[in-house]
């Protein structure tokens, strides 16, 4: 399998309430060849994780019904999608909000608004992981 079919075959689930957030990742990971799972809350990304089985986890952390950290949790417990790297996305740059992440397991935090370069760096640091 060549560099650009594994890039191919890289799976990445976008959770987020914002269809902004969520329209801005499918175009941004779209146009370099990544599938893009979107969900908009927690409950819609625990349905269908285990269908898709994404590589990579986006988890926005203000979210009606299941929060962010919940969701996190939640596919962390998971023995299927432990090592599924997550990457929290938050309107908030705060101590507080990292920290919270990392107890409940995420890998990452991204502070939207993020740009295209800000979202495929991120994914480049955990696509190696995950392929």
């Amino acid at each position: 399998m060549t560099m650009l079919e594994k890039k191919n075959a890289l799976k990445i689930m976008v959770i987020d309430d914002s269809s902004t957030i969520r329209r801005s990742a499918e175009i941004f990971l779209g146009q370099v060849g990544y599938q893009v799972i979107l969900a908009d809350d927690g409950f819609d990304a625990l349905a269908k994780i285990h269908d898709n089985q994404p590589d990579l986890i986006f988890c926005d952390i203000l979210m009606p019904r299941l929060d962010g950290y919940q969701t996190c949790a939640l596919i962390k417990k998971s023995a299927k999608f432990r090592h599924t790297p997550v990457i929290m996305l938050s309107s908030r740059d705060g101590l507080f909000d990292r920290a919270r992440g990392t107890i409940v397991g995420s890998d990452d935090y991204l502070t939207k608004p993020f740009t295209k370069d800000t979202l495929l760096k991120a994914v480049s640091k955990y696509a190696i992981h995950t392929t």
